[in-house]
Order: structure tokens, then C-alpha cells, then sequence
């Protein structure tokens, strides 16, 4: 079966690449950024650079449907933010395409509308400074971020009333939620799913982040009431592709669910050495699959560069050290090794660019894929 990932620069996408070809597939990949880490990788028998979806569009859809055509894919899988406009495009390809249509997809990445879901922390939309005033009248804690965003990039937790107001900007384009404040254990998960089955399914504990949201060490815990809230979601809105979940789970053992990417996610780590994790995507009829292994995998370099100066700020530089010497990173592969080797040039594309636009590498790393709900 011919195979063609979007979003080759997450380490998520080259798992899923190593994961086909190592099942005999024939793995093709698009990207927007030129270097991408996936690009060297011998899993991939051609890489195509295409237009940036987020500032051409529709000359990204036409790129996709071209290099489908031509070298005949069977299943399109976005796996990066690139996501929502490859879903825009979702009936024009001549293939399947494992994602939902953009209106579904809206439903859950935006986090206003997603919070109409249970189990949710109570939930505020704020437009104004008046709408921001009432929050902290309500709210003894609280959290807010943007209503469309990544990476918990902007998002101000705990902030002072003077913090929020200077910070906070809004116009018709930007809106932000407002949301009570839960302290507990914080948990991700990721899933495969096809017509409101899952196929696959990890849960896993954030310990150490990149900026404030991107988990960077990954560990399979079972943790049934987590698996079923997401499979009950799942169920109930029919839902096909690749979803994510953030919970928090309270020390009185309370679950909310905070927010959704309905896309690949690092749990895809932890499903990759699998035998069944390729039928996942292929089989929708298959019993659901979770992590054989109970290993640790990590992202060697943001552990470093983001792990290390947190663990020491945070006094906790032997938990980080014992974590970075138990843990396998997900980027390097002896059968498979120029990814790792030249993982640094897409590293300081996206330091370059966070210069260049004043924002943080986190922020650039999605910068010209990104979607905030322009239709």
C-alpha cells in the first residue's frame, strides 16, 4: 500500500513512517519546511515540499492532490496541524483520507466549543476586558489561553488580574477562554480511531514539558477512567483519525479533560514497536491495542533543552538525570540514522524564524501550518 504522511517534521510522523515501511508499505512524505526531520530518513521513498497550508492554502491542497494522483496513494494521514487544512480539502482527494471533515474537526480544537463536554473544568469565553473582569470575580484560580492554540502557547496560568489585562488582547480574530484553575497529575493520551472505535490507545503522565504543554517523556499507564471517557467520546461522536486528549487528574482522584488535538501526538511513541499498530490504521473492525512495553522513551534534545534548565530551577536535576539514563530516545535508530544526525537542521530553522517573527521556537515549530478557525 502506497502511504503519504504530512508533517514530516514531528518525530511523531517519523515513527509512523519507520512503522509502515517496517510493515512492508511504501512510505511517501509532504512537508512545507525544507530540512524537516524526517526527510533523511530511509523509511520514506520520496519527500515532496509543498506550499505552507497555512499562507497558501489552496495551492497546499492542489500540491497534495497532485502528488497523489501521481504516484497513486491509497491513505493519506496528516498528522500535524497541517491537518485541519488537509480536512478542508478532505473530498477533492482521489484516496482516503484519515481525518474528519473541518466542521468536526473545529468542534474539538476549539476549546470554547469543546468545553461544552463533560468532565470539563468550568469554562468561560472571554471577548472583552469587562468578560475578563468576571472571570476573576468568579474564579478564586484560574487558567486562560487562547480559544485556538498549541502547545499551551499563551497561556497564562495563574495570572494576576493586572497580568491578564495587559496581556490579553481581542478582536474579532482573537478570543480567549477562561478556565477554573485544577491542581493534580497531568495526563495525555492518544488515540486511533474509525467510525466511534478506537484501534489504539496510550495514556501517558507529563513530568517534564517543553515550554508549559508539550510532554517531551513518555511512559504507558494503564488508567481505566481515562480509557473510557475518551472511548465514550469517541463512540458518541463517531469519530475517525488520530485524537489526543490533556486531563488533570485531582488528588482526591477526580479526571477532567482539559482540551483536544484531534491529530498525532507523542503517544505514537509508545504504540510504535506494536506488531499490530500499522492494522490499527487499516483494520477498523480490530480490538482496541495499548503499549506492549513499559519503558520510558523521551525527546533526547528538548530534554536537554528544555528538561535540564527546568529540572534545575525546579530542584529536580536527579529525577531529570535518572529519567534521561532510563529512557530511549524516539529519534535515534541504529537500522535508520540520519534523523538524528541532522535533527539540528530543523532545529535552528525554527530558532531562526522564532527570531525573525518574535516568537518562541515552540510557536515557529507550527508557525506556517497552524489553523485558528479562518475558513
Amino acid at each position: 500500500m502506497n502511504i503519504l504522511l504530512t508533517g514530516g517534521r514531528a518525530p511523531a510522523t517519523l515513527d509512523l513512517a519507520r512503522v509502515f515501511h517496517r510493515a512492508g508499505h511504501t512510505v511517501f512524505a509532504a512537508e512545507s519546511l525544507r530540512g524537516h526531520l524526517s526527510q533523511p530518513s530511509a523509511a520514506i521513498k520520496a519527500n515532496f515540499a509543498v506550499p505552507a497550508p497555512r499562507q497558501e492554502k489552496d495551492a497546499f491542497i492542489g500540491a497534495l492532490k497532485k502528488i497523489v494522483a501521481e504516484n497513486q496513494i491509497d491513505l493519506l494521514i496528516p498528522t500535524c496541524e497541517e491537518v485541519f487544512y488537509v480536512a478542508m480539502g478532505r473530498d477533492e482527494f482521489p484516496c482516503k483520507v484519515f481525518t474528519e471533515p473541518i466542521h468536526k474537526l473545529d468542534l474539538v480544537h476549539n476549546k470554547w466549543k469543546f468545553a461544552a463536554n463533560e468532565n470539563m473544568p468550568e469554562t468561560m469565553l472571554i471577548r472583552s476586558q469587562d468578560e475578563l473582569a468576571s472571570a476573576f470575580e468568579r474564579f478564586d484560580k484560574l487558567v486562560i489561553k487562547p480559544v485556538y492554540s498549541r502547545f499551551a502557547a499563551r497561556t497564562l496560568i495563574l495570572p494576576s488580574f493586572q497580568k491578564a489585562s495587559s496581556t490579553l488582547t481581542f478582536d474579532s480574530c482573537q478570543q480567549w477562554v477562561a478556565q477554573k484553575y485544577i491542581e493534580g497529575q497531568a495526563y495525555c493520551t492518544y488515540s486511533v480511531c474509525h467510525h466511534g472505535h478506537v484501534t489504539a490507545h496510550t495514556t501517558y503522565p507529563s513530568h517534564f514539558t517543553a515550554g508549559q504543554g508539550a510532554t517531551i517523556v513518555f511512559e504507558h499507564v494503564e488508567h481505566p477512567a481515562i480509557f473510557n471517557w475518551v472511548k465514550c467520546f469517541v463512540e458518541k461522536n463517531h469519530f475517525t483519525g488520530q485524537i489526543a486528549f490533556d486531563f488533570i487528574q485531582t488528588s482526591e482522584g477526580r479526571v477532567y479533560v482539559l482540551e483536544c488535538n484531534p491529530r498525532a501526538t507523542s503517544g505514537v511513541h509508545l504504540l510504535a514497536s506494536h506488531p499490530q499498530f500499522v492494522d490499527a490504521f487499516l483494520n477498523p473492525a480490530m480490538d482496541c491495542i495499548t503499549p506492549l512495553e513499559s519503558r520510558n522513551y523521551m525527546l533526547a534534545s528538548a530534554m536537554l533543552v528544555y528538561g535540564l534548565p527546568m529540572a534545575i530551577r525546579k530542584n529536580k536535576f536527579l529525577e531529570w538525570l535518572k529519567t534521561f539514563l532510563n529512557s530511549k530516545d524516539v529519534i535515534f535508530n541504529f537500522k535508520d540514522p540520519l534523523p538524528f544526525l541532522l535533527q539540528l537542521r530543523s532545529i535552528f530553522s525554527y530558532l531562526n524564524l522564532a527570531r525573525e517573527k518574535g516568537i518562541s521556537p515552540l510557536e515557529a515549530s507550527t508557525f506556517d501550518i497552524e489553523w485558528n478557525g479562518e475558513m
